[in-house]
């Protein structure tokens, strides 16, 4: 069964370094999780390493016996078998009965980068299946709305890590739902789901109200939903963040009402001289709306609905600037990428594309490389 656990990571600083370029392949494929006391230093000695440098990389046609391999590693039968399942679970290695109860395993196609292609293909298929699925859950109504600007940090975007399974039967486990188990071969419940991957847990009632709201879902609105604690839930919406499904952006729909309380904070703290000068609004503002604002202030009228109507004509990023001298900050929030399965499918299709097209270039480093050395 395919089944790979991609994650995003910089290209090596060496062409022909060998062990790095493997240790990057690795990584990348996720086929390290755990890393023991002897491996604190490196990973050159790990036996999925091993196994690439030295058989399926050194003899990528004739393969090599598993009876050898066993031999040569000093691996359990059961040590030995984890290793290659994986690799063969990446479409990296496939295999052959010798006929003496022993099988041979090679690099598909007989090269790495031919290995790399085949991968590549079948990746692609098989996100776009899975990510189809959206299709099923997807309740938004409306655009996506104009709450992008430029603020730094908040459309960037982090490296990639996702799960990539083909479809299979659902585990009979009692409480689940089809979107719980989609989420869980997604890798967007993590390592081990447990209870996450119940349909009431936090993650799933998350992900279910990202699928049917079209405005951002801030920290502290989740944790009025959930009751769970910030570090949980940015724990879990990070995880969203980094599959590529979800994007991280400024709460600018809520724009008024943090103006609305940067106003009243500032002008009991301040007074209206502060307001006018320091705090932006003979700069930022037109006096007319400025001088509806201060006298709002002065007799404890003002009201978020009256910022709003004043700041109509003022474009978002002169209200950030605005927001910026009076000391206050704008939250961010998570929402679904795109305003449709389809745009959600092919951003996520795009950044897995990217990681496809280093992997093939560190494939082909690897290939140059063994031919010269």
């Amino acid at each position: 069964m395919f089944q790979v656990r991609l994650e995003e990571h910089p290209i090596p600083t060496s062409k022909k370094d060998v062990t790095q370029l493997i240790d990057w392949l690795v990584a990348t494929f996720g086929l390290i999780r755990r890393r023991g006391e002897e491996h604190a230093f490196g990973d050159a000695q790990q036996p999925v390493v091993r196994l690439l440098r030295e058989h399926f990389l050194a003899n990528p046609i004739a393969g090599v016996d598993a009876n050898a391999l066993g031999d040569e590693l000093g691996l359990a039968p059961a040590s030995l078998h984890h290793h290659l399942s994986r690799l063969s679970a990446c479409r990296l290695i496939s295999s052959r009965s010798e006929g003496d109860g022993w099988r041979r395993h090679f690099l598909r196609g007989g090269s790495l980068t031919a290995a790399i292609e085949l991968f590549s293909q079948e990746a692609r298929m098989l996100l776009q299946m899975r990510l189809a699925d959206l299709d099923n859950w997807w309740d938004r109504e409306g655009g996506q709305g104009s709450l992008k600007i430029a603020m730094a940090g908040a459309s960037e975007s982090p490296a990639l890590r996702l799960w990539v399974t083909e479809p299979s039967p659902q585990p009979d486990i009692k409480g689940a739902s089809e979107l719980s188990n989609w989420m869980a071969e997604m890798g967007l419940l993590g390592e081990r789901p447990g209870k996450a991957i119940m349909a009431d847990s936090v993650a799933v009632k998350l992900f279910s109200t990202m699928l049917a709201r079209t405005a951002p879902l801030s920290i502290d609105e989740a944790v009025e939903m959930t009751k769970a604690t910030k570090p949980r839930l940015v724990r879990i919406l990070e995880r969203f963040h980094a599959a590529g499904i979800v994007e991280r952006v400024a709460r600018i729909d809520r724009l008024p009402t943090i103006l609305w309380e940067a106003m009243e904070s500032q002008f009991r703290k301040r007074g209206e001289d502060w307001l006018l000068l320091k705090g932006g609004f003979n700069r930022q503002l037109p006096p007319r709306q400025a001088e509806i604002l201060v006298k709002a202030l002065k007799k404890g009228k003002l009201k978020p609905e009256l910022v709003e109507k004043n700041l109509a004509k003022v474009s978002p990023e002169e209200q950030m600037l605005l927001l910026n001298l009076l000391g206050g900050r704008l939250p961010y929030g998570y929402r679904m990428v795109g305003d449709k399965p389809k745009k959600c499918a092919e951003m996520c299709m795009s950044k897995l594309d990217r990681v496809l097209r280093r992997i093939r270039r560190v494939a082909e480093q690897l290939e140059k490389a063994y031919s010269e050395g």
